[in-house]
């Protein structure tokens, strides 16, 4: 099915050429140059279809079709003999060029015969010298080949390398990378990394280089120590070549990489990412590369034990880690096979052997922000138990008769201690088992009982997750089963419990605090009655019951911040301390203290609120309940973080933090302890820990299902990193948390999304990928159009990518972006952004296109004068210099650039007057630096009026000198002494 109108004339042609040659490689742009081929048959010259034909063997080599390519050179060929002078200079080169091309196209493809190849590479000689051409470029192909196969390796090498290039040799990147694997496979690593080094710093670079170096370069670089380069090589080189059919190889060695260096899970996740690649590489020789890299990841994780884990693989069904590393070793021998029978060596399986049976390089290296392990792919497959019951990592032994499990469960639960987890969990296992017998035993009780308490349990933990209307029908149910079973005080127990969950259900709407806390009044004076009305309480069970009523009007003080409500707090809880403290309950008496500490920082004693801490942590310290202390010292560091004491509060957290480990999961909100870790860091100016505080905070979240706080945590840490300048680390964190199933599935709010998405486009950009960034950003602002309820976001999105359109030269398509921001604009002011937008958008044009771009550029700064006045009469006032000033200084610019100087000294002249003495603030005095410096530099080299730019000049430098500003003069005097030296 055609993808575009079939072209009738040859300029109709020749602009669908241009169109396809900005296309992405693939099969979109493969197919389009298949059918401009056939269009460019019709017309009777020969350059059309010349044309078409060169485009469409592009299209097949870097598309990974290398079965192709030589076909479509053929007709190339034919087409040269018979009509030589219908080939200008630029196609002659093109052709001559790609005999390099067709040579690597039949290297890969292992039924092609060594001497159909040999045969080409004399045809290629032949060809160069009838020309008159230098054969370096032969004899770097015969080197190629020589290394495919193995065989006269070195003389092949020292044949080409000691030769001088030529217009048609391999760019600077491509021989680097080839005389560098040369030394690589020698063993010889550093000689090779230093071979590589202009490619690797960015100095030399092609289509595919330096992706293609990057990848090679990964474990010299770690074997010789360079541990941080590599890590950073990873994260960049690894963006260029995802999902990319013709760098399927360079994948494969990024796969091995995150294998050797313990990063399996990054590996699965980068697996699935290029899970086409699979299906999508045609090139035998790249399949190879990249099943080679892709088993060394498999074979690992199976190593570890996590054969079964879930793994990307072919199309058409679903695999195990084990199925797939099966399958691909089958496949790969037998590629491997075939090279090695066509070539006559074992060149191509000993290298596959050689990657296959490297060791781990090291046990963990930190490769992005989000460290995850196997354990956690495994915690988060769908075959294992829900993330709302994890695996404790420290417990005490579950005893194993079913009475000791079932009376040590109900006690571990009395004492709140955490051990009872893994024992309720064990008993819910046994007790859903087929032929699950109940014991006998009138210590037990009955069936109903243990039900009952299943229950319970289940509604405590879903409490814990707040889900709160689930937390109170359990809770209600397990009511219900423990009248039934003649436990009254249980009952009542729950019915507690049911009422609190009920009062946590978030009310919506206005006066949502007023609903809460009226909820929570009334829940309270339930539960008084409950106690006073419940036959048989037993002092443990009396003592819960206080607890929950205090926890009851705390939480109403924290949802109505009135100060009355304090006094009645505080009395609650002193009854429960006096009761714990009588009853001899050290958990409640602990659950007292901390509530007190609470109730004093709701009301604003953060001092009174320490100070009851740090006499609970020395109460604790005496009596326990040790599982208590963490979470005490987290509040404690919380409240020191408050008292802007962030080095003590980190101090506290840590300790938490360390204290934590040793309960099992669940026990400490540990997600909440790493978040405020990561407060305390960014108060001392540790960001690099604050980040890693971030990441773990989201990690935990995300184990315990409470994904939407995992991801604005992600997002947070994220912008952070951003703000750091860690732009690949930014990236590649967006790139993992955005890859998770249920963001996929769209089942996360869609502005949060977003938001991630919007810091991966500005990361993007800052890491100067213009087309990736504004092909996001583009996507971000159709899709923030239809936001009727937030046109001020659309407005923002919408505003940085019309920049990004200018910035690529798309100022037609910028126009357009420009007004639907104007318009959300109009509905929700965002005056800074908006002038901002229009003001960068018209430098921009003027910037590239000179004169001929002026009248859209001042027409963008009209806009940007009517949001100016817009502005003016709304009262805003801008954070910075005003929106006035910004324009006239603008207007200079602009009319500099596209050489109507007048205008622009005039315009310049105004800013300068709006911006007013220079002052003593060094960023004024900056800016008023610069406006000088460009006046003076349209009035004295453009307007060539040296004299007056020189009074200007001279003048500001005083004022500027007399003020300390003498770094902001310094622009000024090298401009005047250029002025003079002109004269």
């Amino acid at each position: 099915m055609p993808t575009a109108p079939r072209p009738q004339t040859t300029d109709e042609l020749n602009q669908a050429l241009e169109e396809n040659d900005r296309r992405p490689y693939g099969r979109t742009r493969t197919v389009t140059a298949e059918e401009l081929v056939e269009a460019a048959e019709q017309f009777a010259e020969p350059v059309p279809l010349i044309n078409a034909l060169l485009e469409l063997q592009e299209a097949y080599t870097y598309g990974s079709e290398p079965r192709k390519s030589p076909v479509v050179f053929a007709r190339l060929l034919t087409l040269f003999d018979e009509q030589p002078d219908v080939f200008d200079a630029r196609m002659r080169h093109l052709l001559f060029w790609r005999f390099k091309w067709v040579a690597g196209a039949l290297r890969a493809l292992p039924e092609m015969p060594l001497t159909s190849q040999r045969q080409w590479l004399t045809e290629m000689r032949s060809r160069y010298e009838k020309a008159g051409l230098g054969l370096q470029p032969y004899y770097g192909q015969a080197y190629q080949l020589a290394a495919h196969t193995g065989e006269n390796t070195a003389v092949a090498y020292e044949l080409w390398a000691a030769r001088t290039r030529t217009q048609l040799s391999d760019c600077e990147a491509c021989e680097i990378c080839e005389r560098a694997l040369f030394h690589l496979a020698a063993g010889d690593d550093k000689r090779a990394l230093r071979a590589w080094e202009p490619v690797l710093a960015g100095k030399e670079s092609c289509q595919e280089e330096p992706a293609r170096s990057v990848s090679h370069a990964l474990l010299p670089l770690l074997r010789t120590g360079s541990v941080e380069q590599a890590v950073d090589m990873h994260l960049s080189g690894y963006r260029s070549c995802r999902r990319n059919p013709s760098m399927a190889g360079e994948v494969g060695r990024h796969l091995e990489f995150c294998a050797l260096t313990g990063n399996e899970a990054r590996g699965l996740e980068l697996l699935a990412e290029n899970r086409n690649l699979f299906d999508e590489v045609d090139s035998p020789l790249d399949q190879l590369d990249f099943l080679t890299g892709v088993e060394v990841l498999l074979q690992r994780v199976e190593h570890l034990g996590h054969g079964d884990l879930p793994a990307a693989g072919y199309s058409g069904r679903t695999w195990t880690v084990a199925d797939l590393r099966a399958e691909v070793r089958g496949r790969a021998d037998d590629l491997a096979g075939r090279f090695d029978t066509r070539n006559g060596t074992t060149a191509r399986s000993d290298v596959r052997r050689t990657r296959l049976d490297r060791a781990p390089l090291l046990d963990a290296l930190e490769l992005t922000l989000r460290v995850r392990s196997l354990d956690d792919v495994a915690a988060a497959a769908p075959a294992t138990t829900p993330s709302a019951a994890p695996t404790p990592r420290t417990t005490a032994p579950v005893p194993d008769s079913l009475p000791e499990l079932i009376l040590g469960a109900r006690e571990l639960d009395h004492q709140g201690h955490p051990d009872a987890r893994a024992c309720w969990e064990r008993l819910r296992t046994l007790h859903t088992a087929r032929g699950y017998t109940h014991p006998d035993d009138p210590a037990v009780g009955p069936l109903l009982l243990l039900r009952a308490d299943l229950l319970a349990d289940e509604a405590n933990r879903a409490g814990e997750r707040d889900e709160y209307t689930d937390a109170a029908d359990l809770h209600e149910e397990a009511a219900g089963l423990y009248e039934d079973a003649g436990a009254p005080a249980h009952a009542a127990l729950s019915r507690a419990c049911a009422l609190l969950a009920t009062a946590e259900i978030p009310a919506e709407g206005d006066g949502a605090a007023e609903a809460k806390a009226a909820e929570l009044t009334a829940a309270h004076a339930s539960m008084v009655r409950l106690c006073e009305e419940t036959p048989g309480l037993v002092p443990e069970l009396e003592a819960r019951l206080l607890r929950l009523r205090a926890t009851a009007l705390g939480l109403r003080l924290q949802a109505s911040g009135s100060e009355e409500h304090a006094a009645s707090v505080l009395a609650e809880v002193a009854l429960l301390h006096e009761f714990a403290a009588r009853h001899d309950n050290d958990g409640q008496v602990s659950g007292a203290l901390l509530l007190r500490a609470s109730t004093y920082a709701i009301s604003g004693d953060l001092p009174g609120a320490v100070a009851e801490i740090d006499g609970l942590l020395d109460r604790l310290k005496a009596h326990g309940p040790a599982w208590h202390v963490p979470r005490t010292l987290g509040l404690r560091g919380r409240l020191q973080l408050g008292l802007q004491e962030p080095q003590s509060a980190h101090a506290s957290l840590s300790e938490a933090v360390r204290l934590a480990a040793e309960w099992p999961l669940g026990t400490v909100d540990t997600a909440r302890l790493h978040a405020d870790l990561a407060g305390a860091c960014m108060h001392m100016g540790r960001h690099d820990e604050a980040l890693r505080h971030l990441t773990r905070s989201a990690e935990q979240d995300l184990r315990r299902g409470s994904r939407t706080e995992a991801f604005c945590t992600y997002s947070n840490a994220a912008q952070l990193s951003l703000d750091l300048g860690r732009v690949e680390a930014c990236i590649a964190l967006l790139d993992s948390v955005l890859a998770e199933p249920d963001l996929v599935a769209g089942e996360v709010d869609d502005r949060l999304v977003a938001q991630l998405r919007l810091t991966r486009a500005r990361a993007l950009y800052a890491g100067e990928d213009l087309k990736a960034a504004t092909a996001e950003f583009v996507a971000l602002a159709a899709e923030s159009a239809g936001w009727d309820d937030d046109p001020g976001s659309h407005a923002m999105i919408a505003a940085e990518t019309a920049v990004l359109l200018g910035e690529s030269g798309e100022f037609d398509q910028a126009r357009k972006v420009a007004d639907q921001a104007l318009a959300a604009h109009a509905q929700d002011p965002r005056f800074e952004q908006i002038s901002s937008c229009l003001r960068e958008l018209a430098r921009t044009q003027a910037q590239q296109q000179g004169a001929d771009g002026l009248p859209g550029a001042r027409a963008f700064l009209a806009e940007a004068g009517k949001v100016a006045d817009e502005a003016r009469a709304a009262g805003y006032e801008s954070r910075d210099r005003s929106l006035d000033t910004a324009l006239a200084y603008e207007h200079g610019r602009v009319n500099a650039y596209a050489g109507a100087y007048d205008d622009a000294l005039a315009s310049l002249d105004r800013a300068l007057a709006l911006l007013g003495e220079p002052g003593t603030d060094e960023d004024r005095a900056g800016e008023w630096a610069e406006c000088v410096r460009l006046a003076g530099a349209v009035q004295g080299i453009y307007l060539e009026r040296p004299a007056p730019a020189l009074a200007r000049l001279d003048s500001a430098i005083s004022r500027l000198t007399a003020l300390g500003h003498t770094a902001e003069a310094e622009p000024l005097t090298a401009l005047a002494g250029r002025l003079r030296d002109e004269q």
